[in-house]
């Protein structure tokens, strides 16, 4: 009965054309001792932004909020700078309530439960504004298929984040690029206790192994999903930056494939609006799974999808993308073929996985796989850092600390005099079409290396041992290699005197500057 009450009374206030057919209405109130409960002395929040996911409303004067009531969704606060959400339970920022007033379909992972229609009052707590950079870690592609896997998650990745933090925040804000788990959406609590250790305020990007595979249609798949993360498509605003994140995977249950990329028209609406109360230089962040460029020789993501996005963020001068799915590290840059008509070409960052190699590969001495990914790289995660002018920075960072920038592949021995037609190969995880690479041998010049389109020999070379073993050499082998795009190839001479020669190899990274690693390899004699 209170509960109605406060209903009631809530909608005699507002104005009679914002009243909805029910109580999809509530309050963005400043939650001063932040207990989450609105008490007298709290004052209601003007300004801020409300949505359903595809309509947005801004509060009112006193803080008020109301939208219509059509269906089951899920409602959702754009968090603005300068202000903080509570966490719940689970250790997740608390901005968003479902409205669920009748019972959805029966699924394997239970969906969204029915519940009252009630009145919902969002808390924020004003923090100190930063006036400086905003550190943002991404993980993409977490992906444990078992209970053994989020532990390689949390001693793999998080572990060592958290003790690298020293009890602060790991960062400022989190991101997770979808498929949080492979398949099984019952280890989703596991992985949100994990994940909570780090200390960061942390959202969460659906991907296609998030999904409710037993639903008919695209838009039940996922509800799992949204019972534990909130809204599948929502907007998050800093001080340096606004991030906005798409589930851009669409279910397409009795089709081949059962999913591609692409968007709602839910969501065209609401980026439009979102988007339009945005300035043009502000920089934008958009977040989604799968990748939205074009594998080679097949649409994997809608082409006019992708068009229509392009055209809704070509008025903005700072924009950068975030995606997953590959289970590789690329940069792609957008240019008119792919419908992108800004001055600049659009940066895509298709990060790598946090999982590599679907945690993969043989044991190390802590007992955590090699786990690598396709393209050679070493599993990890990303961190972004965001200016106040809206410039960026990226890094990529192997997990555990167990390596740098690159890394070098050389032969061990050469025959003195022999052919020089073998190589140092050199995985630089950042690289770019444009990165400058360059070796010298035994201190000589520099000289440039060539962009190759190969293979990471070492992880070839994993392959092979793992063909020829009569053993398992891990619970899953590692990924076949294929063909990398941030691979260089140098010609290893072999005029030089016998014995041992260092190779030194730099790159150029676009953010971090030169970064150094180094091999040897000997020129041995042999007799004709």
């Amino acid at each position: 009965m209170r509960v109605l009450f406060l209903c009631l009374m809530l909608l005699a206030c507002l104005p009679a054309q914002a009243r909805p057919a029910g109580c999809n209405a509530g309050t963005v109130f400043e939650d001063r001792d932040g207990d989450g409960r609105r008490d007298r002395s709290e004052p209601g929040i003007a300004g801020v932004l409300v949505s359903d996911g595809e309509r947005i409303v801004r509060t009112g004067r006193e803080g008020r909020w109301s939208l219509p009531l059509e269906g089951d969704h899920t409602v959702f606060v754009i968090k603005p700078a300068g202000f903080a959400f509570p966490n719940g339970a689970d250790g997740l920022p608390v901005f968003w309530r479902h409205v669920q007033p009748q019972p959805g379909p029966a699924l394997r992972y239970g969906g969204i439960p029915a519940g009252p229609v009630a009145c919902h009052d969002f808390p924020l707590r004003r923090v100190a504004p930063r006036k400086g950079p905003l550190e943002l870690m991404v993980f993409a592609d977490p992906q444990p298929k078992t209970a053994r896997d989020v532990g390689y998650y949390e001693r793999d990745i998080v572990g060592p984040i958290v003790e690298a933090a020293r009890g602060r925040r790991a960062a400022d804000l989190g991101l997770t690029l979808g498929d949080v788990v492979s398949d099984d959406l019952s280890l989703y609590p596991s992985m949100n206790r994990a994940t909570a250790r780090l200390r960061t305020p942390w959202l969460h990007v659906a991907g296609n192994h998030d999904l409710d595979f037993d639903a008919a249609t695209d838009e039940d798949s996922l509800r799992s999903f949204r019972r534990s993360f909130g809204p599948d498509t929502f907007a998050w605003e800093e001080a340096q930056a606004s991030f906005i994140v798409l589930d851009d995977v669409i279910w397409r249950p009795g089709q081949s494939p059962a999913y591609i990329g692409g968007l709602r028209e839910s969501q065209f609406a609401f980026l439009g609006a979102y988007l339009a109360t945005q300035p043009r230089d502000r920089r934008i962040v958009i977040s989604a799974h799968i990748p939205f460029f074009d594998e080679p020789g097949r649409e994997t993501f809608r082409r006019a999808d992708r068009e229509r996005l392009f055209a809704l963020l070509a008025p903005f001068e700072k924009v950068l993308l975030l995606t997953g799915h590959g289970h590789v590290q690329r940069q792609h840059r957008h240019g008119p073929a792919e419908g992108w008509q800004g001055r600049e070409p659009l940066h895509e960052y298709n990060v790598g996985a946090a999982c590599g190699g679907y945690w993969s590969g043989p044991l190390d001495a802590a007992g955590i796989p090699d786990t690598r990914m396709s393209d050679g790289t070493p599993n990890g995660y990303a961190t972004a850092r965001f200016d106040p002018d809206g410039g960026y920075a990226l890094r990529w960072h192997v997990a555990r600390g167990q390596g740098e920038a690159l890394h070098l592949h050389a032969p061990k021995l050469l025959r003195q005099g022999a052919y020089p037609g073998v190589g140092v190969y050199a995985n630089v995880y950042m690289g770019e079409a444009d990165t400058r690479v360059e070796y010298r041998v035994a201190g000589g010049e520099w000289q440039p290396m060539a962009r190759v389109d190969e293979p990471d020999p070492a992880l070839r070379r994993e392959n092979l041992l793992d063909d020829a073993s009569e053993t398992l050499r891990g619970y899953d082998r590692l990924p076949e290699a294929e063909a990398s795009t941030h691979l260089w190839r140098g010609r290893l001479p072999t005029n030089l005197p016998e014995g041992e020669h260092l190779v030194e190899v730099r790159a150029f990274d676009r953010w971090r500057g030169e970064v150094r690693s180094s091999v040897s390899y000997r020129l041995g004699r042999v007799a004709p």
